[in-house]
């Protein structure tokens, strides 16, 4: 028989559903469709159709346009999903590669995964590498932010005493890393604080240049943060440090196809993030990115051979793991090029600003932690209520609303994080920002 690849694309009449502009704009992305359900690029056709070549931000707007690419997923709608920043679901035709390919390895697993599906993982390294705009071979396919950013924390040679400069608001698993190290090996781990929300991006730099010693030799910044939504002052971090030797790393967990960046944009020698985020990739998937000549010196988190030194593959040495998911991320690329950057980001900051501009409008008591100018966040915004409680506001909505949402309570601010995505529609935003209201107004007791 003749196993169908990945890659091969269905025999199908495209041109009841997109024009030959759209095709060529599809073909000009360099990325081989891959086998999917018959409506399901066919949506992304439609959508563009109506689109034509506005302006990203009038298609923001357009609820004939975003009800189209809603149809690309299969979710819940008994529950409004306002929880987008841990994991967000994938369009259906790409959970349904992921299935078939399991499938197959099952068959036959020594010879279906490790003979078969494996060596398409470079397709994958190669798409990823040209949406990130770096060397394919500067790519590491990795499961998630968390394996590439420890791989970064726990690959750097540090001598005791070496000074880590992170802020109070980075990920709280990568905290736990590098205090790890500091119990273990004794270098210094130094944590700054800025204010919500900071002034300027000049502040933010500020408080780093601050806390800068001789015995500074890394600095770690997430590129947007997991609680506010923050977008940091990435290049000007990098263009400050690098002069004086010192490594910065990148938690891109929340950037990566969120907003549009290259790594160019960011000056960055290295970067990790998670696919299952804003790419819409399957579950556990992400990649490491490393300059090609900072290859050699940041060791694997697992073994490799000495023969792998500078080869970016020996962070992908894991042992066995499910092939399928990381094949699967080609098509979850391709369907986020279907919608484009620029519609997307678009799209994110129209949803953000209709919930938080009607509370905001509707009651003073309502406090916006995260700044809404057009490049300083994204899709995570977070606001409290003077007078209600963050977990126990809540816990209201999701008892009472089947609001899923995201109770933050920080040493420095509390709040609550909402996070939609291009599958939200506005009906999920009004019901949400009606109950905030009701809450507002009522109580929640």
């Amino acid at each position: 028989f003749k196993q169908k690849t990945a890659y091969e694309i269905p025999k199908r009449d495209w041109s009841s559903d997109v024009c030959s502009s759209d095709l060529k704009g599809l073909a000009g992305a360099s990325v081989a469709l891959p086998i999917m359900r018959e409506n399901a690029f066919g949506q992304i056709f439609k959508a563009n159709a109506i689109a034509g070549d506005r302006a990203p931000l009038a298609v923001a707007e357009d609820e004939q346009y975003w009800a189209l690419i809603q149809k690309s997923f299969d979710a819940d709608r008994t529950m409004i999903n306002l929880n987008n920043g841990g994991i967000s679901p994938t369009p259906s035709h790409v959970l349904e590669q992921l299935i078939r390919d399991q499938r197959f390895v099952n068959e036959l697993p020594v010879e279906h995964m490790w003979r078969v599906l494996e060596p398409r993982m470079e397709s994958t390294r190669r798409d990823l590498a040209r949406e990130f705009g770096c060397d394919i071979e500067e790519m590491a396919v990795v499961r998630n932010a968390s394996e590439a950013n420890e791989t970064m924390i726990f690959g750097i040679d540090l001598k005791r005493g070496d000074e880590v400069l992170i802020t109070n608001q980075n990920y709280g698993r990568m905290i736990n890393s590098w205090q790890q190290r500091e119990r273990r090996e004794g270098i210094v781990l130094k944590q700054i604080s800025f204010k919500v929300p900071p002034p300027s991006d000049e502040y933010i730099v500020e408080q780093f240049r601050k806390a800068i010693t001789p015995r500074t030799k890394v600095i770690e910044v997430t590129h947007i943060t997991n609680l506010t939504g923050q977008i940091m002052p990435v290049r000007d971090i990098v263009r400050m440090a690098r002069p004086l030797g010192i490594e910065v790393f990148v938690d891109g967990a929340h950037a990566f196809n969120h907003f549009p960046f290259k790594r160019d944009d960011l000056e960055a020698d290295y970067y990790g993030t998670s696919l299952h985020k804003w790419t819409l990739a399957p579950i556990g998937t992400g990649f490491l990115y490393v300059r090609k000549d900072k290859i050699p010196k940041l060791w694997s988190l697992m073994g490799s051979g000495e023969g792998n030194t500078a080869n970016i593959r020996k962070y992908e040495e894991i042992g066995t793991h499910p092939q399928a998911n990381f094949n699967a991320v080609s098509a979850a690329l391709a369907f986020s090029r279907g919608i484009g950057a620029d519609r997307k980001i678009a799209r994110l900051r129209y949803l953000r600003d209709r919930w938080a501009n009607r509370l905001l409008a509707a009651s003073d008591r309502v406090k916006v932690l995260t700044p809404l100018g057009p490049d300083k966040s994204g899709a995570i915004c977070m606001f409290n209520v003077d007078g209600l409680d963050p977990v126990k506001l809540g816990g209201w909505l999701m008892a009472n609303h089947r609001i899923v949402n995201t109770p933050i309570v920080h040493p420095e601010f509390s709040g609550i994080r909402i996070t939609p995505n291009v599958y939200t529609s506005i009906d999920e935003i009004d019901i949400f920002s009606e109950a905030v209201l009701k809450a507002i107004q009522k109580g929640i007791a």
